[in-house]
């Protein structure tokens, strides 16, 4: 068994080098940045499985290149050829240490933005001169939302009230007026953007279905696609009055073998019905844009992750699954504490408590208190305009400092210790 375990791995690590090989050749061509042009970068460390975090970002932030240019840095061979085909935004990869020191030598990167906390962004911030900005890739109340390592950074970009409650729990000595920052949620403002919806307007009651993943360990087995999914759907799809959108998470089975299955099952039923009844037009979403789908459908249903904040942001129904999993951590202190549940149970109750929440005017009350919580004033524009404050009151704090130390001698950023460590690992895997 080890022998062949082994050979497994070796077998995959061959695959990668060469897929990594192909993808840099592909790369080769692209055209350097136009020097001096960008004034704000977004650092991205990741693989291509984890472009959802960046993605959420893309129209918030060719808003604001308008006023401020932005260029994204790119360390993966795989999610800079990805982004290369879908961003709106510039992208500059960067996979050594030498190459992204040749973008920060041609460029007046004023300020940097982070949406994880990827081991590599020390890479990145070990240039100072420059305002280090964490703006996460989403809004919920998981315990990766008051990592201590929100103090690595020089600012945070949060969401509003909810968010600097949770973290003025975990965060000790940390200057909450002056570091984290609130904006909202500006993707609120571009879920729809005047596109027009992939299916009719009609009878139909519109469910968007969005779980997440199945998670790695017991106190994160928060998906539900195995425990509720299956059965939920299945009743939706039969009740002739639903129209499903099913958005699973990009890693959905990538534990779970069981889960995966479940994942196809769901993808089996809505394409069995729509080829029974071409009215019904469910939709499997597996595309990189999010936004519509939460402003759009009549009912959300998720799992607790940043999805439910999402679409807490379009201030409409919502229910959340609970987990199956009995050590599944729920943080009961926040919008969790009042959320509408959907318990694991046959199809037909779990359809029939969709129906509920979706026409409840006192649900619909509680929710515009947390909505409030969470993100403030969500009239269409507000929150691009706080995203857009905070960015120019940034820009001028950059300026007022360099302004203080203009005559101070020119620093040498060169990674030499980054750059021999790069020696040994030539392998850019996704």
């Amino acid at each position: 068994m080890g022998l062949r375990r082994d050979a497994r791995r070796a077998v995959k690590l061959v695959r990668n080098v060469v897929k990594s090989r192909n993808e840099q050749r592909r790369l080769a061509g692209i055209q350097p940045p136009e020097p001096h042009r960008f004034r704000i970068g977004v650092y991205f460390a990741d693989g291509k499985v984890n472009l959802y975090q960046l993605r959420q970002w893309y129209k918030p932030l060719a808003t604001l290149s308008q006023r401020h240019p932005v260029l994204i840095l790119s360390r993966a061979s795989g999610a800079a050829l990805a982004l290369r085909d879908e961003s709106p935004i510039p992208v500059a990869y960067v996979r050594r240490v030498a190459d992204l020191e040749r973008v920060i030598h041609e460029q007046d990167l004023h300020v940097i933005f982070y949406v994880n906390q990827n081991a590599k962004n020390f890479q990145m911030m070990r240039y100072g001169r420059r305002w280090h900005v964490f703006i996460n890739h989403g809004e919920s109340d998981k315990m990766y939302m008051t990592t201590n390592q929100f103090k690595a950074y020089d600012y945070a970009l949060i969401a509003g009230d909810a968010a600097r409650a949770r973290l003025e729990k975990v965060l000790w000595d940390y200057d909450f007026d002056r570091r984290a920052i609130p904006i909202g949620r500006p993707q609120a403002d571009h879920y729809l953007d005047g596109r027009p919806l992939p299916y009719p307007q009609d009878h139909r009651e519109v469910v968007l279905y969005a779980p997440t993943w199945e998670g790695d360990r017991s106190a994160a087995a928060y998906g539900s696609i195995a425990s509720h999914g299956v059965e939920l759907v299945r009743a939706l799809v039969a009740s002739g009055r639903h129209r499903v959108i099913y958005r699973p998470h990009p890693r959905s089975g990538v534990v779970d073998h069981e889960y995966g299955a479940a994942n196809r099952e769901i993808m089996r039923l809505l394409e069995q019905a729509n080829a029974a009844d071409a009215g019904a037009q469910h939709i499997i979403d597996t595309g990189p844009d999010l936004g519509w789908q939460l402003a759009a459908a009549d009912v959300a249903i998720v799992d607790i992750s940043a999805m439910v904040y999402d679409r807490l942001a379009a201030g409409r129904p919502l229910l959340v699954t609970r987990p199956v999993e009995r050590e599944a951590q729920i943080d009961t202190g926040g919008y969790l504490s009042a959320c509408e549940w959907l318990d694991a149970a046959d199809g037909e109750a779990m359809a029939a408590r969709v129906s509920e929440v979706a026409h409840d005017e006192a649900a619909l009350e509680r929710l515009g208190y947390w909505v409030e919580r969470y993100f403030g004033d969500t009239t269409p524009g507000v929150t691009t305009a706080r995203f857009h404050a905070a960015v120019d009151g940034l820009m001028a704090e950059w300026e007022r400092f360099a302004a203080m130390h203009a005559t101070d001698p020119v620093i040498d950023e060169h990674d030499a210790e980054g750059e021999a460590a790069e020696q040994s690992d030539d392998v850019d895997v996704d």
